[in-house]
């Protein structure tokens, strides 16, 4: 399903946006800025979709979008089904952003934070869910004591909080676990994936390529403002057809074995052979094959797999023209 595959007023999409464009003006020496270009995107309900990009090249204005931060030039955006234009109260109640800046008054404590932030959105005291997601979040034993005193990691997790408290359906993500250490991060995504299980859509901006690649089921790369592909994660992964085979052989090589030219293997130790190779025309079998028929006796092998990092290299490293 590609970016645009949606129509209009979709109930299956969590966030629709088309033609979205943002262009911010000119001011003393810095020029124009495009910072979204005719931007197509369709987010699924359910989903745990990744925002992929370098640094500058829109997430963060289509985050702000959405949440009612920016006001965007041209082009419409719905958070689930509501227009943000049309009703931008309700689309704004749609949607929890959680933010790269830990922008937290040090002088509440996580409960009154909670309790306030669930004030501004208009939930019910007798609705309100403060001890229930600061426990989720590992912070019941903090819940009095003044945010000035919390780690970075546990002011990152009540940003989290902060975003849930009006239980919205879809929840951004805005590099939530940049600074933030392996175990925490680990802790961070097992309750994210937990949410998405339970039925909040995700969307999640990092720099962590990896995570994206683990936990998401649908990937946007953009780049200079536009999206440059949107597709499910296994199939983004499957356009670069190609892969790498290391083989160990029981003993000391000159060289690589005419037998093996036709498969440009290389030397890349005395004993060990690399080859690059495209599955799509050549099986690991008829490698293998290759290998034994040239007398070799093989006494380890491995396969190196494409993985996302491939992708984005390939559809970031060109720089498309102006605006960024």
């Amino acid at each position: 399903m590609s970016a645009a595959a949606h129509s209009a007023d979709d109930p299956a999409c969590a966030v629709q946006v088309e033609g979205l464009t943002k262009i911010y003006r000119a001011s003393g020496r810095t020029p124009a800025k495009k910072a979204l270009d005719n931007v197509d995107l369709s987010i699924p309900r359910g989903a745990l979709f990744g925002l992929l990009g370098p640094n500058g090249a829109g997430k963060s204005t289509l985050i702000n979008i959405l949440a009612g931060l920016v006001i965007k030039t041209a082009g419409t955006a719905r958070v689930w089904g509501i227009d943000i234009d049309r009703a931008p109260r309700d689309a704004r109640a749609a949607i929890g952003v959680v933010p790269q800046e830990l922008n937290i008054d040090p002088f509440f404590t996580p409960r009154e934070l909670l309790n306030l932030q669930a004030g501004l959105y208009g939930v019910p005291v007798s609705e309100r869910r403060t001890d229930q997601v600061l426990d989720a979040l590992g912070l019941a034993d903090k819940a009095d004591a003044y945010a000035r005193s919390l780690s970075g990691g546990m002011r990152r997790r009540l940003l989290v909080a902060k975003a849930m408290v009006h239980n919205p359906p879809v929840l951004v993500l805005d590099e939530p676990t940049a600074g933030v250490d392996i175990e925490l991060r680990q802790k961070l995504w097992d309750y994210v994936v937990d949410l998405n299980r339970r039925g909040t859509t995700i969307l999640l901006t990092t720099h962590y390529l990896e995570e994206a690649e683990q936990l998401c089921d649908r990937i946007a790369i953009i780049n200079h403002g536009k999206v440059v592909a949107c597709d499910a994660t296994p199939r983004l992964l499957a356009r670069l057809d190609d892969k790498c085979m290391t083989i160990t052989v029981d003993h000391t090589l000159d060289g690589v074995p005419e037998a093996l030219s036709h498969l440009h293997a290389e030397l890349a130790a005395p004993n060990r052979l690399t080859i690059s190779y495209q599955p799509s025309r050549t099986s690991a079998g008829q490698i293998i094959q290759a290998v034994n028929a040239a007398g070799l006796t093989i006494a380890d092998l491995s396969t190196e797999e494409t993985d996302l990092e491939d992708i984005f290299l390939q559809l970031t490293r060109t720089d498309p023209g102006a605006g960024a």
